[in-house]
């Protein structure tokens, strides 16, 4: 199965047709809590209550290696390994990486079917022809996004159907990528034991094995009706569609999103507004394109601040025209923050749009002189960032004075003209600092 593994610098794999990707965060819990913990990367962790009662929510890599696994008693794993380290969960941590990384997948497609906190089918189609990439390079893009920007790593599975590229997500761990061409599904399906099919738990898997059927390929290869006979119509007709590769099942998105939104946690609290300014206009750019790229605009505009003592607040405004313009959302949101929000150190920033609708109509700007240039460049914008990467094209004022140019030109900042903070010019250009969440 090595040779599905795509490595640093391989040449690109035959991802033809493999639009459907699974992604999996590696021990996710527990990569949750190293971030701040760095000195227990190395050693056996494990994230549980610890008490004589209490069982295992996750395992990290390392304390595996004793065999400690998720699910099993707090109790056992101290057992198997005296030296382990345990740290109370924190579950607010977990659902903010997860609706972090899920802002990632749904800046690329609007198709994500999230299955847990820590993993979610992707269909990417649509995004192919839209941004001009292929399954594994938005793949590889995934993997170098969440750990950027949430410190955590994650494998990808890239398929023609969803239950092979969840297999091929679980080969890929830890932080690591398989892809399986089109054309060789079954070679990829027929060596792997009967209880890779999806549905074999422990006492199927018994039932298949007393009629000697060990692998996929006896599966496969058995008649349907002995299946039917063995284990009933339904899971007899379902095992022989999957170890033949079939696999019909669409990606289904959640219900449909009533507002989309990116906040930025500061590593030490700021109270220089221009460069709150500076990150809001980091988030609206990420707002905007997650916007574009499900085709939806948003009426209403709000920002979140936390202050340094954990008070806070939000602020909205809603468009006369709804929007998924970044330079329209960062105006009105560097207006809320300069009218409506107290002075004093901002531990967290975000931007949301509210009062979502299709845009079906087209899109229309709502500034006084309407600048369509302005939408067509951030949509050439989103192109580039999904071929060259997220700092291929920037703002000018997101720009640190050490970062080096992109060979193509960045977007143009806009003063922030009306909005302008009190007593200073134009947005400068410090680089943010801390994780990003969106």
């Amino acid at each position: 199965m090595a040779r599905y593994r795509v490595a640093a610098g391989a040449p690109a794999p035959d991802d033809a047709g493999c639009v459907i990707l699974h992604v999996d965060m590696d021990a996710f819990f527990v990569s949750c809590e190293l971030r701040t913990r760095p000195e227990l990367v190395d050693r056996p962790v494990v994230v549980s209550g610890g008490g004589p009662r209490s069982v295992v929510a996750a395992a990290s890599y390392p304390a595996r290696r004793y065999g400690v696994r998720s699910a099993m008693p707090f109790a056992t794993a101290k057992r198997l390994c005296p030296q382990l380290v345990c740290l109370q969960p924190t579950p607010g941590l977990y659902r903010e990486v997860s609706d972090g990384v899920l802002g990632i997948f749904r800046e690329l497609t609007p198709l994500v079917e999230p299955l847990s906190l820590d993993e979610a089918f992707l269909d990417v189609g649509g995004a192919l022809r839209r941004l001009g990439s292929t399954p594994a390079r938005l793949g590889a893009r995934i993997r170098e996004r969440v750990q950027a920007e949430h410190g955590i790593t994650c494998s990808v599975g890239v398929a023609k159907v969803k239950f092979v590229a969840k297999l091929a997500s679980g080969m890929a761990k830890p932080d690591g990528m398989v892809v399986v061409p089109a054309a060789e599904t079954l070679s990829f399906l027929h060596p792997l034991p009967v209880s890779a099919l999806w549905g074999v738990g422990k006492r199927t898997e018994e039932v298949v094995r007393r009629h000697g059927w060990a692998t996929v390929a006896d599966i496969a290869a058995a008649p349907p009706a002995r299946l039917r006979r063995a284990l009933g119509r339904a899971a007899g007709e379902h095992l022989w569609a999957l170890a033949n590769g079939h696999d019909d099942r669409a990606v289904v998105p959640e219900t449909a999103e009533k507002s989309i939104g990116a906040e930025h946690t500061f590593e030490v609290d700021v109270a220089d507004r221009a460069e709150l300014a500076v990150e809001l206009l980091r988030l609206s750019e990420r707002v905007g394109a997650a916007l574009r790229s499900r085709a939806l605009r948003g009426r209403t505009v709000s920002i979140k601040v936390r202050f340094a003592d954990f008070q806070t607040i939000t602020r909205a405004r809603t468009l006369p025209v709804a929007t998924d313009v970044a330079r329209e959302i960062h105006h009105t949101a560097v207006d809320l923050l300069t009218e409506h929000a107290p002075t004093g150190p901002v531990r967290l920033i975000g931007v949301r749009l509210e009062a979502l609708e299709t845009d079906a109509d087209g899109q229309q700007l709502s500034f006084a002189s309407p600048e369509p240039r302005w939408r067509d460049a951030e949509l050439a914008a989103d192109v580039a960032r999904s071929r060259f990467g997220t700092s291929a094209i920037r703002p000018a004022s997101l720009l640190s004075p050490t970062s080096p140019r992109s060979p193509m030109s960045p977007l143009p900042s806009r003063s922030l003209g009306p909005s302008r903070l009190p007593g200073e010019g134009a947005v400068g250009t410090p680089p943010a600092r801390g994780t990003s969440s969106g």
